[in-house]
């Protein structure tokens, strides 16, 4: 059970990672053209922020 809330944790952890990168994200857009060389950085981390929050919500529903 312990395994399971530490698992709980760490999604709820990383959803709140990856929806500060993608509000960062979004920002830096409305920003635009200021900062555009800072895109790809940003959009890599919140791309890996969301693949790393998925696979944890399937290991959470995987149970």
């Amino acid at each position: 059970m312990a395994d399971m809330d530490e698992l709980k944790a760490r999604v709820k952890k990383l959803n709140a990672q990856a929806t500060q990168l993608k509000m960062d994200l979004h920002d830096l857009s409305e920003e635009l053209p200021a900062n555009w060389e800072k895109i790809p950085e940003l959009a890599q981390k919140t791309f890996e922020a969301y693949q790393t929050l998925t696979e944890a919500r399937k290991q959470l529903a995987a149970g």
